[in-house]
């Protein structure tokens, strides 16, 4: 038995504690693609209506409709005068950038969007279709409820709860004038050092099967109404099983465990109707049948030959952010390799002017077959047609503007319910009895940014407040709703109380929020929540052992090592990332007067590990040993008995890495971002849509691969931009033998005066290598660090290892910082001599 496939043992170990619809014996392995009926059948008709609005376009018009800008760089004259087919709004990207933008200020924007597509001068006008991430609600949108993230709902094991949610979702985004939600995410992560295993359902692909379907036809529905939006199946394909959990990796999966694994969520989905796919930023190696198809952006095998022609799907493939730029030989603004591979829509979110001129004279030279064009296009009319965008303004419909339909918190609150897991149970009865006294610690009780997470108003979520979710509680509210205010008494760190005084202590406590490429724990780094935030262990130290309950609540994006945890709780709950109803977790926790009574019924979809190195696991896997099994989950009347739990873990990580980071995505890393002008110091922040500024310097999030993975900064006079940390840190054995300080950019303007690297107060000149790599697009520069220690660097520790300063005007992007062990040997690592 393949072991993406549940054996009899798993069987019977989880039918006491999951619905009959997940307990059933899965279906026989698949060895060939198969071949999905859609909801949707070709009508002649239509067909014949996208063949006539194809013949009367030019190319300038088909490539336009093929390409989708983000609305940050893009305006409605634009669409007009480009015949654009789409454009997206990225996590953080709002109306007028107005983060608390209300539904009519998004109709606005869309109505004006929709009204210069119809202002063309095509012979047969076609709307504009606006995309957005609702990846858990409405999520981009000031005031909209937001459910649990997918890892919550598949604990939750409830098809039905997922079809509602669906709807939900997609009647808030019309509320705004969207029509199509890149939504649902059908991953199968199978290692959990993942950033993005929240968006996951389940390690099990059967699990991720039942509710793939389910969720496309409550969103889409067959367009039977105004509630309805166009779905996307993402990403398409093979992302959750990246090597060691690296995003935008390389799954190493055989064709079997690609089709019977990974492919699951898409055969319910395509077979519901879903419209469009997104292509995976991924490769595929097939080490075991010696085929490597490559980045999925450019892979013609996937995008056509499995998902087009046997699989039979006629909607559209749109990429993911700038993903075809990601594919050898291509970048954001050019790629007929992605066009060729069956990519039809193209998300090239800021280069797109260029894109669309690059496009025309890969058609006219013929390195894109006409033919290819135009089915590309017909799919887009088709998509639109079958979505009734023709003929309808975003206002018309009838939940447009309305900013109630944003909002379904009582669902919310239900899901929320059913996604907590009680894993130990060795405290007091819950719900806690009306009338006790509770105090109340945590960093994340009284926190909207850590129960929605990332994907929430902003892309990793990191700079959200309480404030920026009108229409939401947090644990807190609902522990003092339930409680009343005069018996709950709120320590963030427990410092200042005595547990001694209450009757029980609820802690709350979890991750902060992130998002994709930044969530990544990596190779070398262990599963230990401590060690990221050990704060969380502190609080609990503070509180356990003086007489009185400990009721932890863990709030995480994954499975996680919480050994040291547990043994100091007596209750320990697993509550994901539950969005804005924290009411629903103090329905479980405390027993408000005259309320209903509600018990766990949540159940794990993803195993929980033993020790801190333990990834990957999952069920089915050969020497299966989790600490909680996939599917376990307590009732609130079964007593646990797991005692203390072995709370060792090895100090120096999983495994040796060579590269330690300085700065990744968000300003999460060791070294935060900061900028110094004189004896001034401002640290740039968590806020990646902040410019941040000084005299002489100004700092904007951009990109230089990724979204938001770069700084750019801009000099009009002395200054410095600075990686610094509060305390030194000496770099790891691995990161420092042979090793180059490396760094990516993108230099806009040539230096007018003199620019230093430093790391810590030895400083190089860099003038002539940032005017050698002006104009040149995205750069990787390697410095080796001998180059810093001939000249008296002592790298031992480091608390600012890496400085750029400039005496004069100078602009550059600078992102991905690190320092990389023998890269000094690597031939496109610079010369001491080419630095002063």
């Amino acid at each position: 038995m393949h072991k993406q496939f549940r054996s009899s043992v798993l069987a019977l170990s989880v039918a006491l504690t999951l619905p009959a619809f997940a307990a059933q014996p899965a279906p026989k392995p698949l060895t060939d693609w198969p071949h999905i009926a859609s909801a949707f059948k070709q009508d002649a008709a239509l067909e014949a209506r996208v063949a006539e609005i194809l013949g009367k376009m030019t190319l300038a018009q088909k490539i336009g409709q093929m390409t989708q800008p983000e609305i940050k760089a893009v305006t409605p004259d634009d669409v007009r005068t480009y015949y654009l087919g789409s454009v997206l709004n990225g996590g953080g990207s709002w109306p007028n950038n107005n983060k608390h933008a209300k539904a009519a200020d998004w109709v606005a924007m869309a109505n004006a969007f929709y009204d210069a597509s119809m202002a063309t001068d095509m012979a047969i006008k076609v709307p504009v279709v606006w995309g957005t991430d609702a990846v858990h609600g409405h999520n981009n949108v000031y005031g909209a409820t937001m459910f649990p993230h997918n890892i919550g709902l598949g604990a939750a094991r409830d098809p039905k709860l997922i079809g509602e949610i669906g709807a939900a979702t997609a009647r808030a985004v019309r509320a705004t004038g969207i029509a199509w939600v890149f939504g649902p995410t059908l991953a199968v992560v199978r290692d959990d050092r993942w950033g993005r295993t929240y968006e996951s359902y389940a390690e099990d692909p059967m699990l991720v099967h039942d509710y793939a379907g389910v969720y496309v036809k409550g969103m889409q529905d067959r367009f039977k109404s105004d509630a309805n939006t166009i779905a996307t199946a993402k990403h398409f394909m093979g992302d959750g099983g990246t090597d060691q959990g690296k995003d935008r990796g390389v799954n190493l999966s055989s064709a079997r465990d690609m089709m019977n694994i990974h492919a699951q969520g898409y055969y319910t989905a395509l077979a519901a109707g879903a419209q469009t796919v997104m292509a995976s930023f991924n490769s595929w190696n097939d080490v075991a049948a010696g085929k490597d198809y490559g980045k999925v952006h450019g892979s013609r095998d996937m995008l056509t030959g499995i998902l087009k022609e046997k699989m039979g799907f006629d909607g559209f493939v749109v990429t993911d952010w700038n993903g075809h730029g990601e594919v050898a030989g291509c970048t954001a603004a050019s790629c007929a390799q992605a066009i060729n591979a069956g990519v039809d829509m193209v998300m090239v979110t800021d280069e797109w002017k260029v894109f669309i001129k690059n496009t025309m004279a890969d058609v006219e030279a013929g390195r894109i077959p006409m033919a290819r064009i135009d089915d590309a296009v017909s799919r887009i009319l088709r998509v639109k047609l079958r979505a009734g965008l023709f003929g309808k303004r975003p206002s018309q419909n009838a939940y447009a503007g309305k900013d109630a339909a944003l909002q379904d918190r009582e669902l919310a609150r239900r899901a929320v319910r059913e996604s907590l897991v009680l894993l130990k149970n060795e405290g007091p009865a819950l719900p806690l009895a009306a009338g006790k006294k509770l105090l109340v610690v945590g960093k994340a009780a009284d926190s909207m940014a850590h129960q929605t997470g990332g994907w929430a108003l902003t892309w990793q979520g990191t700079s959200n407040t309480n404030a920026d979710f009108p229409n939401a509680d947090t644990i807190l509210a609902g522990i003092r709703a339930a409680a009343g205010d005069a018996r709950v008494r709120f320590s963030p760190d427990g410092k200042d109380v005595n547990p001694a005084d209450y009757d029980a202590v609820i802690a709350v406590i979890g991750e902060g929020p992130y998002a994709e490429g930044d969530g990544d724990i990596g190779p070398s780094g262990t599963l230990r929540h401590s060690s990221r935030y050990p704060e969380d262990l502190a609080v609990l130290q503070q509180v356990a052992g003086k007489g009185k309950p400990v009721v932890t609540v863990f709030l995480s994006g994954r499975p996680l090592w919480v050994n040291d945890l547990m043994n100091l709780s007596d209750t320990f709950i697993a509550a994901w990332l539950p969005g804005t109803e924290g009411k629903g977790v103090s329905d479980l926790l405390v027993a408000a007067k005259g309320a209903k009574s509600y018990d766990f019924r949540g159940t794990l979809s993803f195993s929980w590990p033993k020790t801190v190195c333990q990834t990957p696991l999952n069920v089915g896997d050969a020497n299966y040993a989790p600490l909680f099994a996939y599917g376990y989950g307590l009732k609130r009347g079964s007593r646990s008995q797991i005692g203390k739990l072995d709370a060792n873990y090895p100090a120096g990580g999983c495994g040796a890495s060579n590269v330690y980071p300085l700065f990744g995505q968000a300003d999460r890393a060791s070294f935060p971002l900061q900028i110094r002008s004189g004896s001034t110091v401002q640290p740039l922040g968590a806020d990646l849509n902040a410019t941040v500024s000084l005299p002489g310097i100004k700092v904007e999030t951009a990109q230089i691969t990724t979204q938001q993975d770069a700084k750019l900064v801009t000099w009009t006079g002395p200054a410095s931009f600075e990686a610094h940390g509060a305390r030194a840190l000496a770099l790891p054995a691995a990161a420092s033998k042979d090793a180059v300080l490396r760094f990516d950019t993108m230099v806009q303007a040539a230096p007018a005066g003199t620019v230093n690297i430093a790391m810590g107060g030895t400083a190089l000149d860099a003038t002539a290598l940032f005017q050698r790599l002006a104009g040149k697009g995205k750069q990787v520069v390697k410095i080796p660090l001998a180059c810093f220690t001939a000249k008296g660097a002592d790298l031992a520790t480091l608390d600012t290892p890496f400085s750029v300063a400039s005496s004069g005007a100078f602009a550059a992007a600078i992102g991905n910082i690190d320092v990389v062990g023998g890269g000094a040997g690597d031939q496109d690592s610079l010369r001491c001599e080419a630095l002063k």
